[in-house]
């Protein structure tokens, strides 16, 4: 009877420890939204990391073309971003990089995040509201619209291009924690990606980096107008 009291115990013991373990590993890594923001806001100098304000905007609403919105992006692609700037262990170059071959600005910055980090910006990040979303820019041009509308819907079934739609939504909301809305962004930030893709110089994504195979079937024209109408779409 001693003998199954004690194996009792022990179970126990071992039961509470693996929770109080999980709880820990649990602790360390929630999201702190107001740590999130000060790095959004300020960055943290002594590591290295700038303030993401500088490039992204007031509350992730950014105000140059060439750096996207990220108001309101899915806490966990904001993470699974940031992760694909880092040069993962045993690669020799990031997810993303320009298409020159050289990193881009964010990999100095976030090789210095630790996870925490990440999560807690993302979480901040997730909670801002977009305030000045982007518009098509040639909404005028009843041809370039079209072509930009038959692709977000339909693809290009010669191409064996998808219709957009199929991932990014009908509306350009995207698919939370995967696929990023596209409804707003800056035009010009849709199509350098679509070429970035295109150019092997984003490479993640997974079945084998299946954005890059979709773009590289897209002629620069098509880009053009997908990228003009997903930015209008609403």
């Amino acid at each position: 009877m001693k003998q199954v009291f004690t194996k009792v115990l022990l179970a126990s013991g071992l039961v509470m420890g693996l929770t109080a373990g999980a709880a820990q590993a649990q602790n360390a890594t929630t999201p702190d939204i107001k740590r999130g923001e000060t790095l959004f806001t300020q960055g943290d100098v002594q590591r290295g990391i700038l303030a993401c304000v500088a490039c992204h905007g007031q509350a992730g609403t950014s105000a140059i073309a060439m750096y996207p919105h990220l108001a309101g992006m899915p806490a966990g692609y904001i993470v699974s971003q940031l992760k694909n700037f880092q040069v993962a262990e045993g690669a020799d170059r990031s997810a993303r990089m320009n298409i020159d071959g050289s990193p881009t600005a964010m990999a100095p910055i976030v090789a210095k995040m630790t996870e925490q980090d990440m999560n807690d910006l993302a979480a901040y990040i997730s909670k801002q509201k977009l305030s000045k979303p982007a518009f098509a820019q040639h909404a005028a041009d009843i041809a370039f619209v079209h072509r930009g509308r038959e692709i977000w819907r339909a693809g290009i079934p010669e191409r064996h291009v998808p219709a957009c739609a199929s991932c990014h939504g009908a509306e350009g909301q995207g698919m939370p924690e995967q696929f990023p809305f596209l409804s707003g962004q800056h035009p010009e930030y849709i199509l350098s990606q679509l070429h970035s893709f295109a150019e092997g110089a984003r490479t993640h994504g997974g079945a084998e980096n299946m954005m890059g195979t979709i773009a590289n079937r897209m002629s620069n024209a098509d880009m053009k107008a997908v990228a003009d109408y997903a930015a209008g779409i609403r």
